[in-house]
């Protein structure tokens, strides 16, 4: 078999390298890819917004199916594109994504099938959002959503009134986002740690892949501005069975309602959950895998990707036992200095050939290749994840093989994985 990957970054690798294990595949394409991608696929210069390119690069070369990684050509309608040529592709339609791509629509969903998460209010006009804001307590916490998908920085976690109305104004009147901020929710503030649960599902049935924590801050301590993620680890100890169960719960009542809806979902589904006081509550969906949730979790797994994949395009996905390694896995991300902010590019990465423990593998993220060399080209260059039996050895052995690497101004986080180790969980 052929398959196409589309998308460009670290967790386009971490899908990449698990089809390259696949017995079944004969040759991976990834689209537009990057320089680690190109030691397991063969890459192609197509944006993954150009659609007909994409399909007739697919036709030519007579692709079996096409993965999709990022969220904009999902959002932007590539699975309808590709079926309307008759070609097979994992993942959502349009109308689907928007439980990404529309945080009103995906609240509104959310509320309909009585699935558990924070009290909002919507607003399409700044002054109806500004009035309401008037009659918030001065020092409260309070949540300012752009509706449309910004990047990872459409999440404004304000500390009063004040905060929230310059939220409001930056993303409505400044246009800070662009098109993402002209709609905007107000929501509630719910305290407590975050866990990510991604799910493979055919539209009808689902399987729940091992829960991951991801650190979205850049500092150590969770400290400092939002990024699009420092890290992840997976299996986290905060989802223990009991919670586990009940977020089950939620992900059912999702499954229901993508059923009642007739929304065309073929693919991952991540639900990003939020506890508190024991109770889970949904922050968040995205019609994708996660990054670098992905990078965390797919080398925890034991079935052959490919055979899921062709579960869910012919939606028989519960007649597929999925299995996991009973194992933990760290990701460090290591980023351009600077990062989320400017930063700069065009340095080389030197000491990736040193890695050479069996259970641990570099996914490149922001990179390309010259004469021979990997030169950074992003904010977050690379994700180096490490597996083993328990926790403290995947966290020492990741640190140990990202002392091995460098390039000018690199930075990475310390304290990866630290709620595992200690215990803490907020």
């Amino acid at each position: 078999m052929k398959v196409l990957v589309v998308g460009s970054g670290g967790r386009e690798h971490a899908i990449c390298s698990q089809f390259s294990k696949s017995p079944k595949i004969d040759k991976i394409y990834c689209a537009p890819g990057n320089g680690g991608i190109s030691q397991v696929a063969e890459i192609t210069d197509i944006s993954a917004s150009d659609f007909n390119k994409l399909t007739d690069f697919v036709k030519k070369n007579k692709i079996d199916f096409t993965f999709v990684g990022p969220e904009t050509p999902l959002s932007s309608g590539i699975v309808d594109y590709f079926e309307a040529e008759g070609l097979k592709i994992i993942g959502p339609s349009r109308n689907a994504a928007r439980l990404e791509s529309s945080k009103i629509y995906s609240k509104e969903f959310m509320r309909k099938y009585d699935i558990p998460t924070a009290h909002y209010n919507s607003f399409t006009d700044i002054n109806d959002a500004l009035k309401f804001l008037e009659s918030w307590e001065e020092n409260k916490k309070v949540v300012v959503k752009a509706d449309g998908l910004a990047a990872g920085k459409g999440v404004y976690m304000c500390n009063g009134r004040r905060d929230a109305q310059n939220a409001v104004k930056q993303m409505m009147n400044d246009r800070v986002l662009g098109d993402a901020g002209t709609s905007v929710i107000i929501e509630e503030n719910i305290d407590g740690p975050e866990l990510s649960y991604l799910i493979f599902t055919d539209g009808i049935s689902y399987s729940v892949m091992p829960a991951s924590q991801d650190h979205k801050r850049i500092n150590d301590n969770d400290q400092g501005p939002n990024t699009g993620g420092m890290g992840a680890y997976a299996p986290a100890p905060l989802a223990t069975d009991e919670l586990n169960k009940k977020v089950e719960d939620i992900i059912r009542k999702v499954i229901n309602g993508i059923k009642v809806e007739k929304l065309d979902y073929k693919g991952v589904l991540y639900v990003g959950i939020i506890v508190n006081d024991s109770s889970p509550y949904v922050l968040e969906f995205n019609c994708r895998f996660g990054d670098p949730e992905t990078q965390a979790v797919l080398p925890l797994l034991n079935t052959d990707l490919t055979d899921v994949c062709s579960a869910i395009l012919n939606r028989k996905l519960s007649s597929v036992r999925i299995n996991w390694k009973r194992e933990f896995s760290v990701c460090v991300v290591l980023a351009s200095g600077g990062y989320p902010g400017n930063f700069k590019k065009g340095f080389e990465i030197k000491g990736i050939e040193n890695i050479n423990d069996e259970n641990t593998v570099v996914f490149h993220a922001g990179t390309k290749l010259e004469n021979g060399k990997f030169i950074t080209s992003g904010g977050r260059v690379l994700g180096i994840t490490s597996t083993a039996a328990d926790v403290k050895s995947a966290i020492n052995k990741v640190y140990s093989s990202v002392k091995l690497v460098s390039f000018k101004e690199m930075y990475y986080r310390k304290d990866i994985a630290w709620r595992a180790l200690n215990g803490k969980q907020n």
